[in-house]
């Protein structure tokens, strides 16, 4: 008995060409309209894997891993620079979602970075931050500001409009709390250029009460003139207690 075949369907030639010009695997460069390019791995039309990317309207540059089209993974975003023309790293770190999320550095000029945490492109997390006038802040932040517990120590003198200003080194710090960027909360400055520390409680970067006393004042550069007098005080941790109740008790009768 003869064995007949049945002739394959032929299949539309834009079927062919859709599938040749869907783009999967590695690459070279694919141009876009307004003139980026991309080069690297696709899937599904979309960069996945690794790659680089130009922007050419800033002349950003991306070099690193992507998933679906999005940066996701480790990478490394460059600009040039409008003095030199050269390419200065800008960020170096992890992403999710096209936005810069874990841990990375990302510097904002010469002497003056991040490195810590981050969540949607914001600081959000543990993370130190050098300025450049040479004064540091270590510890939490939130929503790009410093946040929680923290460290400031200074290369010069608090500022009223923001964290630090520039100024001569003095060696001082804050440790305590903070809240949207301002100490807010239970902290102590140490006055180490006149051997004084003082610990109390803050209120948008301005001290409320609290005490101070000598500290180290016999190694100070510049100590003060006379020594701080001993206070005849029975109970000074309950009097510095109370006028710390009657201040929060006071700005809550405001709140309302």
């Amino acid at each position: 008995m003869p064995i007949t075949k049945c002739p394959q369907k032929s299949q539309p030639l834009w079927k062919e060409w859709d599938q040749k010009a869907q783009k999967n695997g590695p690459r070279h460069q694919v141009y876009a309209v307004n003139g980026d390019r991309y080069m690297g791995e696709w899937k599904d039309n979309m960069r996945h894997g690794k790659g680089t990317q130009i922007w050419k309207k800033k002349g950003a540059i991306y070099e690193g891993d992507w998933k679906f089209g999005k940066r996701d993974g480790y990478g490394t975003l460059s600009l040039p620079d409008q003095e030199t023309g050269k390419y200065r790293r800008v960020y170096s770190g992890w992403w999710a979602g096209d936005k810069k999320s874990g841990y990375g550095i990302q510097f904002f000029g010469p002497e003056e970075y991040y490195e810590g945490e981050w969540c949607r492109s914001q600081r959000s997390g543990w993370g130190r931050m050098y300025y450049s006038n040479g004064d540091i802040y270590e510890g939490q932040w939130l929503n790009d500001k410093p946040h929680g517990e923290g460290m400031l120590r200074l290369n010069g003198k608090l500022d009223a409009e923001s964290i630090v200003c520039p100024s001569s080194e003095n060696g001082n710090r804050y440790e305590g709390y903070w809240q949207r960027g301002m100490k807010n909360g239970p902290g102590r400055f140490f006055h180490l250029d006149h051997g004084q520390l003082f610990e109390g409680f803050w209120v948008d970067s301005v001290a409320k009460c609290g005490t101070m006393i000598d500290f180290g004042r016999d190694e100070a550069p510049e100590p003060t003139q006379f020594p701080i007098p001993q206070v005849r005080i029975l109970d000074p941790d309950g009097v510095l207690e109370e006028a710390l109740a009657m201040f929060k008790k006071t700005e809550e009768e405001g709140g309302d």
